[in-house]
């Protein structure tokens, strides 16, 4: 089993900046990848960012390139995303995940093995 907690998140204003972090404990020798996804109300949940756990690549929703950098500390077996220039599109709840499959599967929602309860990330105009 692998535990998966975010914290961070809030409101921020058009153009301002957050940063979501991702724990994983137990079973954390296991994971592959981690990654991030968004779910707004009366939308399916979509693919963020992902990163192997060695840190060497990373994969990014286009929508969210450049403005969105997803990072991993293996010491504490935790991934932080960092959000700049916020646009109210990218308001929702944002869930981390944690994958104990290969890197083709990144960017597939049930390919994750374990979830975070998410956490709410709201941009107003």
């Amino acid at each position: 089993q692998v535990q998966v907690v975010e914290s961070g998140g809030g409101s921020v204003q058009l153009g301002g900046s957050l940063r979501l972090s991702c724990a994983a404990s137990g079973r954390a020798s296991s994971i592959t990848n981690m990654g991030w996804f968004r779910q707004a109300p009366g939308t399916e949940r979509e693919f963020v960012t992902a990163i192997d756990w060695s840190g060497d690549r990373a994969d990014y929703v286009d929508s969210v390139k450049d403005r969105f950098t997803i990072s991993r500390d293996n010491a504490k077996n935790t991934v932080h995303l960092q959000m700049n220039s916020l646009k109210p599109e990218d308001t929702a709840v944002y869930y981390c995940a944690v994958s104990l499959k290969n890197w083709y599967t990144r960017r597939s929602a049930h390919e994750y093995d374990y979830w975070g309860r998410g956490t709410q990330v709201t941009v107003s105009s």
